[in-house]
């Protein structure tokens, strides 16, 4: 690990003369020189200063391989609760200087925007309190009903301005010019049915059939048709997934979706159950958390702290995974039911 490195990258990147650093950290600038030299290291006892001076982790101080920097940047995405700052402004930097330096490689942005997202869920999450806040104040302030409605990501009062256009655009071409990239036509899909553009969703699923044969045709073949208010033919479609893909537990998953949005919550608990009997590790936990959310609606929290309580134990056995916020998340949930038992 390349301490020298990483100082004098930060100290640089300031405009800071080894001199005012070394003045800051109370030590010679022929210390800084040596360090950023790479002949020696600065006591331990001084890291917490020079990591609070840069604004950076003291891990951050110690440059890592590349490969391991970004296996940590996608860790940090999936396990903190809340990113610092600092910590992200670096990152940020270090991903748009590797992608611009390999042209080739689509990782460096797809952390990026990962990163990013989270960033955004972040800020939604503190809009949601600080709207939730300003209806307890006053419960008929149109405003904070908009600022809730769009931390949730729903969309505004203002319904028929609200389009999906953009987005529809984008799939359009990328499929156009990737014809083969089939999940673009789920996600173009999702969003022509979210704006009742149903003709066009099903030349889409038409188009994806000729590149996969999965569960996902007649899943969506249904899902068209039960948004355009074809509830038979809806059903027959999904039938047909169950009868042509059994043994894919993402099938059970989708009914387990189908039930629960048809308001038959112990037959979509039942679906969910399939889907999970029928994985083999590592298991996904889809469809204990959709339990859990089904049993609330149903009026059984407990029903759902149970199901949480066995994603823990999947999260342990099959993922390894004990602690960070993948798993904090779901204590929280599993408090927040409890509490409303």
């Amino acid at each position: 690990m390349e301490f020298g490195k990483q100082f004098k990258e930060l100290r640089t990147a300031r405009g800071l003369t080894q001199e005012t650093v070394a003045e800051k950290l109370g030590v010679t600038g022929q210390a800084v020189s040596r360090w950023e030299r790479g002949e020696t290291l600065p006591d331990i006892s001084l890291l917490p200063e020079i990591s609070a001076y840069f604004g950076v982790t003291i891990d951050a101080l110690f440059a890592l391989s590349d490969d391991t920097r970004l296996e940590r940047i996608q860790n940090m995405i999936w396990d903190v609760r809340e990113f610092d700052p600092a910590v992200v402004e670096t990152e940020r930097r270090f991903l748009l200087e590797k992608g611009m330096k390999e042209p080739d490689n689509p990782k460096p942005y797809s952390l990026l925007a990962d990163m990013e997202n989270r960033l955004a869920e972040q800020c939604h999450a503190r809009a949601e309190l600080a709207a939730r806040e300003a209806i307890r104040r006053d419960p008929y302030n149109r405003d904070a009903f908009c600022e809730l409605s769009h931390a949730f990501g729903s969309r505004g009062s203002d319904w028929y301005c609200w389009t999906h256009h953009k987005e529809i655009e984008f799939w359009k071409a990328h499929i156009k010019a990737h014809p083969d990239a089939s999940r673009a036509y789920l996600y173009l899909m999702d969003v022509l049915i979210d704006d009742q553009r149903f003709d066009e969703a099903r030349e889409a699923v038409k188009e994806m059939a000729k590149h996969e044969m999965t569960f996902r045709v007649p899943l969506y073949e249904g899902n068209i048709e039960w948004f355009a208010g074809n509830r038979d033919l809806a059903m027959q479609h999904w039938n047909r997934m169950c009868e042509q893909y059994p043994d894919e537990w993402m099938t059970w998953l989708s009914m387990g979706d189908v039930y629960a949005r048809a308001g038959q919550f112990e037959q979509a608990i039942a679906m969910y159950e399939k889907a999970m009997e029928i994985q083999k590790p590592p298991r996904m936990v889809d469809a204990l958390e959709a339990i859990a959310q089904v049993s609330e609606r149903m009026g059984d929290p407990m029903r759902g702290v149970e199901a949480l309580e066995r994603e823990i134990v999947i999260l342990r056995e099959d993922w390894h995974t004990v602690n960070g916020e993948t798993v904090d998340y779901v204590r929280r949930e599993i408090e927040r039911l409890k509490a409303n038992a």
